[in-house]
Formats: structure tokens, C-alpha cells, sequence
């Protein structure tokens, strides 16, 4: 594949946690209308056939907005729904083993913590890699301490691999990763949970597009 660079501005994520009563399809589109160029996919507490469903209603939005689909963990799921990619944790299978699967047309993200898990994403073939968790995050329940801006420092100093910053980034302080350098930003809670999902995201997103163009 060809080499890959994430979109700047907003890395949407979903989260029928922060979501609680909203409809799920009608959430993620508004992810979309409001200019997320990437949308992964990651529910825990689904049976496999809602997952495939879900998977590829996803898929057909973000063709519809021209947008790139990512499938947390689920290999299954990504082939079955014609997904763009995949995004490992450090616990799910080895890229090396999902490459051979996947091939080099597909995107594959992995999540890492601290350096020397950066620096072997490099090494097994990664084409993107996340870093945080930042800021302390409740989001996501088995998440470990947060890295600190310290790691994202040592990231933009010493990783060619493109990376989209994560963990407690809420509006209130995206500023700090901006400071850093981050292009693509992932706000879960602050975007699912938000009143107006679509507006948020919009508002986010140009945030991040025009803290770049200055």
C-alpha cells in the first residue's frame, strides 16, 4: 500500500456507553456530517451478528461521506463488512499474523503506551498507531494510566509513523495536544455524549483543521 497518513482533524470513534439513549446509526452519521474523515468501530458487548450488521451499515456511511472505516479488534468483522482497516490493542493478535490475512491494501492501527510499544509497532509493519491514554479517561474500562503529554512528546520528536492522540481529550484541553503537534485527535465521551453531536464535532473539527493552516 501506498504510504498512509491519517486524516487531520477528528478521529471518531463510537461508543454506545457515552451514546446511552441515542440511535446508533443516526450518532454516527452525525460524526460524519460533521467532518470526521475516519470512523472506527468499537462496541464490546455485542453478539457477532449485530456486530456484522452494525459493521456494515458503518461501511455504507462512510463510502457515503467519503470517509475511512476502521473495526477495533474484530478481524472477523472487518473482512466480512469491507472495512479499510483494523485497529489493534497490544493484547489482540500480532500485526505481523493479521498482515498475512488483511494484506497490504488494508490500514492496520495498534495502540501503544509507551515508547518501546512504538517503536515495535515500526517494526512489525504498523501503518498508524495510537497514543494515549493522555489524560485520565473513563471511556474505555480497561484502559491503564495515563501517558501524559510526555509520551506524545517523545512520539512527535521520534516516530515516522502517523498517530492520532487519545485518552480524556475533551474541549476544554485539546489546546495542549495541539501545542504538540497532534493532527488527528480522537474525543469520544465529548462527541457521543454531547447534546448536538453533529455541531461538536463540526466545532472540534474545524478547530483542529485551522489550528494547522496557522
Amino acid at each position: 500500500m501506498k504510504k498512509f497518513d491519517l486524516p487531520t482533524g477528528v478521529y471518531a470513534i463510537t461508543d454506545s456507553k457515552s451514546g446511552k439513549d441515542k440511535n446508533f446509526l443516526e450518532y454516527c452519521e452525525d460524526l460524519l456530517k460533521g467532518g470526521a474523515k475516519i470512523l472506527q468501530y468499537r462496541e464490546k458487548n455485542r453478539d457477532s451478528k449485530k456486530l456484522l450488521r452494525e459493521a456494515q451499515d458503518l461501511r455504507k456511511l462512510t463510502l457515503k461521506y467519503k470517509a475511512l472505516f476502521i473495526v477495533n479488534d474484530y478481524l472477523d468483522i472487518a473482512l466480512l463488512s469491507e472495512a479499510d482497516g483494523i485497529h489493534l490493542g497490544q493484547d489482540d493478535l500480532p500485526i505481523r499474523e493479521v498482515r498475512k490475512i488483511l494484506g497490504y491494501d488494508k490500514i492496520i492501527g495498534i495502540s501503544t503506551h509507551n515508547p518501546q510499544e512504538a517503536q515495535q509497532a515500526i517494526a512489525d509493519g504498523a501503518d498508524y498507531i495510537g497514543v494515549g491514554p493522555i489524560f485520565h479517561t473513563e471511556t474505555k474500562e480497561d484502559v491503564g494510566d495515563p501517558v501524559t503529554l510526555e509520551y506524545l512528546d517523545f512520539i512527535n520528536k521520534n516516530i515516522s509513523l502517523p498517530y492520532v492522540a487519545i485518552g480524556g481529550i475533551k474541549e476544554n484541553n485539546i489546546d495542549k495536544v495541539l501545542s504538540m503537534g497532534a493532527k488527528s485527535i480522537c474525543l469520544v465521551s465529548e462527541l457521543v455524549g454531547a447534546n448536538n453531536t453533529f455541531e461538536t464535532t463540526k466545532k472540534i473539527n474545524n478547530l483542529i483543521k485551522n489550528w494547522h493552516k496557522s
